[in-house]
C-alpha cells in the first residue's frame, strides 16, 4: 500500500524553486516506474515529467497518434523561496495518486482514448508551461479536455470551485525606465530630472484602478530616482507596477492604456522611455462547455448510490482569483479548465508562512481527477 502522505511529507521536505525541482523530478520517476505507462518522457521542459497511457486504438501502428482523442492532467511542481507554501507539493501528489488509478484501470479495461499526466516545472515564475509546450511534446497528441486544479484556503475541504470563464486573472509586472539627464544639484533647470514625471505617472496609473467598467488593477511595486550624491540632481528613474485583468483582452487594453500614458507624460517632460515585462502571465481562461461537462460529472457521481464520488459538493464563483496561473498557456492551445478545491475553511492562505497543504483533500482531488479521467475511459 502506497503511503501518499509520507510522499508528499517528502516532498514538502525538500521544497525547490523553479529550475530546480531534481528531488520532485525524480520521486515521481521512481513512482511511475512502479506503474505502467506507455510513455514516460523526463526532464520536459527543465524538471518535468508526463506519463502517456495509450488506448488500444493509439497502440495501432496504422492509426496516427495525433488522432486519438487524448485526456491531459497537469500539476505543478516547483516551490517558493520560503517553501512549498502553496499546495505544489500536495498537487504533485494528487497525479501521482491518480496514477496508480489511471493505472489500475488500464489494466482491466481496453480504452480508445489516451491518459496523460504532466507534472510542470516552474509555475511560480511563469516560465515552466511554456518551456513544456516548447518541447513539441503535447502538441503530439489531440488534447481534447486539459484539467487541472489548484486548493484553495478559505473553502470548505473537499468543495470544487467552478468558475465558468476565467479562473486567474491575467498579470505581469512592468518597469518603465525613464532617462533624462544628470547635473549639479545647484543647477537642476540645466539637467531633466524624471521625479515629476514619476509622480505624475504614478497618479495616473492610480486611476486606472476600476474606471472602466471591467476588473483592472495597478499596483505600485517599487520607484527609485537618481541615487543618494546629494551633489546631484536625478537624471534616472525607474517605476515599476502591477497590472491585473480578468481577461485577455482586457490585459492588452490595460497595457496598452498604461504604456501610451507613461510615454505622453515622458514626453512633456523630455524623458526617453523604455519598458521590461517581468513574469507576464496571460488570463487562465476555461473553456465553457468542458466547465458545463465538468459540473455534470460531479452532479451524476455525487448522486451514484455508494459512489466513491459522493464526497464531492461544487459551487461557481462568477468574479476569477485575483492571482495568476501559467496553466493558462495550455488553454491558448488546447480546450481545459481549471477549478479550485477547497482546503478549509479555516486554512491559512496561499503563501502564508503558516501555510501547510492538508492530507485530506489528496485522496478526494485524485478521486475527483480520476472521475474525469474514468469518464473518457469508458
Amino acid at each position: 500500500m502506497i503511503d501518499y502522505k509520507a510522499i508528499r511529507h517528502a516532498l514538502h521536505e525538500h521544497p525547490q524553486t523553479a529550475g530546480n525541482e531534481q528531488f520532485a523530478h525524480d520521486m515521481i520517476v521512481r513512482h511511475l516506474q512502479g506503474l505502467h505507462p506507455t510513455k514516460v518522457y523526463t526532464n520536459v521542459g527543465g524538471y518535468g515529467v508526463i506519463a502517456v497511457w495509450q488506448g488500444e486504438s493509439s497502440s495501432n501502428q496504422a492509426i496516427k497518434q495525433s488522432s486519438i482523442p487524448t485526456v491531459a492532467f497537469r500539476a505543478d511542481i516547483d516551490a517558493l523561496p520560503i517553501g512549498h507554501r502553496c499546495g505544489h507539493d500536495g498537487h504533485t501528489t494528487i497525479l501521482l495518486r491518480l496514477a496508480e488509478l489511471v493505472d489500475e484501470e488500464f489494466i482491466i479495461q481496453h480504452s480508445s482514448f489516451n491518459i496523460l499526466l504532466l507534472w510542470q516545472p516552474a509555475e511560480e515564475t511563469g516560465t515552466g508551461s511554456r518551456a513544456v509546450l516548447d518541447t513539441g511534446i503535447l502538441q503530439q497528441y489531440n488534447i481534447k479536455a486539459f484539467y487541472a486544479l489548484h486548493n484553495l484556503p478559505g473553502y470548505p475541504l473537499g468543495t470544487v470551485v467552478l468558475c465558468p470563464r476565467t479562473f486567474a486573472a491575467a498579470s505581469t509586472g512592468v518597469v518603465y525606465h525613464l532617462d533624462g539627464r544628470e547635473t549639479h544639484a545647484s543647477t537642476p533647470e540645466l539637467g531633466i530630472n524624471p521625479g515629476l514625471a514619476v509622480a505624475e505617472i504614478i497618479s495616473k496609473f492610480n486611476g486606472f484602478n476600476g474606471q472602466s467598467g471591467e476588473f483592472r488593477q495597478s499596483t505600485l511595486i517599487c520607484v527609485k530616482v537618481g541615487q543618494p550624491a546629494f551633489g546631484t540632481s536625478a537624471g534616472h528613474g525607474e517605476v515599476m507596477f502591477t497590472l491585473r485583468a480578468f481577461t485577455n483582452d482586457a490585459m492588452e487594453r490595460l497595457l496598452a492604456a498604461a504604456n501610451n500614458a507613461v510615454a505622453e507624460i515622458a514626453g512633456r517632460y523630455g524623458l526617453t522611455v523604455t519598458r521590461t515585462l517581468v513574469e507576464p502571465f496571460h488570463a487562465t481562461e476555461n473553456n465553457e462547455e468542458i466547465i458545463e461537462n465538468l459540473k455534470l460529472k460531479i452532479e451524476k457521481a455525487a448522486a451514484t448510490d455508494n459512489s466513491q464520488f459522493s464526497i464531492f459538493n461544487f459551487q461557481f464563483k462568477d468574479e476569477p482569483f485575483r492571482w495568476s496561473e501559467d496553466f493558462a498557456e495550455y488553454l491558448l492551445e488546447f480546450p481545459g479548465a481549471m477549478f479550485g478545491m477547497g482546503s478549509g475553511e479555516n486554512h491559512a492562505e496561499l503563501h502564508h508562512p503558516d501555510y501547510d497543504f492538508p492530507d485530506e483533500l489528496i485522496e478526494p482531488a485524485a478521486q475527483m481527477f480520476f472521475c474525469l479521467s474514468s469518464s473518457f475511459l469508458k
